[in-house]
């Protein structure tokens, strides 16, 4: 059993994708995909409960992290595009098979990997991952002044979630006692939301949204269609993905196992050992059905 941490990069279509991997390389997969602002450093505290018995390998999406951040004149800052460099990044990295955690942005990247290769997923785990209209709160709303009037005002607008304050915010609302978020995580976000360019990058990620929205038929179908054993764990004071976005998972996948937590949005930030033990428990319960 190992739970050490290493870091390490590949080269995937010309990018430099930086990923934190732990566990048995021959153990099954669970891939760990982050949402905004954040990066893999947000599995820092998950990726020690799940690695004795799993091999764990969390990416940072290209713009976010470690990763490359090419300049948006030679890479379009899509989901789509996101989630076509992390499928070559399984293939590359030998993951035949695997399950996926889903936070945030991570679950429309992932669950366009789910629809393109649903023989690939062995079981997701969604924390705060939202595939439902009723999962959007009215935090939504600028985002969305902006899909139905793409101008330069409503852009400038969404601006607003770039600061400081923002990032506070989605850490600490719904927590009952913020003190006990650790400032490494949004101090590092807030960092690499600095850097130069990548205001217009998460900007365009921000306008691309409304394609996720677009595709959530899509992806209730898969649900529905393949029945991939489902885990949602659930901040549930998140004030932009509700509680109901988790509740609908049974909508499609009525086995889906729906769990709710007294946090916010980075539900890890104060419920990493928590989660961690129903994830285990989750997918742990899954393999020994498979071997009876």
């Amino acid at each position: 059993m190992t739970r050490r941490i290493a870091t390490r990069t590949l080269a995937v279509d010309g990018l430099n994708i930086f990923y934190r991997e732990a566990g048995p390389v021959d153990a099954p997969a669970i891939l760990l995909l982050h949402g905004f602002p954040t990066s893999s450093f947000m599995f820092r505290e998950l990726i020690p409960e799940l690695s004795g018995r799993y091999r764990v390998v969390a990416p940072d999406l290209p713009g976010f992290g470690f990763s490359s951040a090419p300049v948006r004149e030679t890479f379009s800052y899509s989901f789509d595009n996101l989630a076509r460099i992390v499928d070559r990044f399984t293939e590359l990295l030998g993951l035949s098979s695997y399950a996926i955690f889903v936070f945030d942005y991570g679950a429309p990247v992932g669950f366009r990997l789910a629809v393109a290769h649903p023989e690939r997923i062995t079981a997701i785990i969604s924390q705060n991952g939202n595939a439902y209209l009723e999962g959007l709160s009215d935090g939504w709303n600028p985002i969305r002044a902006y899909w139905n009037d793409p101008s330069a005002q409503n852009r400038a607008a969404l601006r607003d979630f770039l600061t400081p304050a923002t990032t506070l915010f989605q850490y600490t609302q719904g927590v009952a006692d913020p003190a006990v978020v650790a400032p490494e995580g949004y101090t590092l976000d807030d960092a690499l939301l600095a850097r130069p360019g990548n205001d217009e990058i998460q900007l365009d990620l921000f306008g691309d949204y409304a394609n996720n929205i677009a595709l959530y038929p899509t992806f209730q179908n898969y649900f529905r269609t393949h029945r991939p054993p489902l885990l949602a764990v659930w901040g549930r004071n998140d004030p932009f993905f509700l509680p109901a976005g988790a509740e609908a998972f049974k909508r499609d996948q009525p086995e889906a196992d729906v769990q709710f937590f007294e946090t916010g949005h980075f539900a890890l930030e104060t419920h990493a050992v928590e989660i961690g033990a129903a994830i285990l428990a989750f997918l742990d319960g899954r393999r020994a059905k498979i071997a009876a």
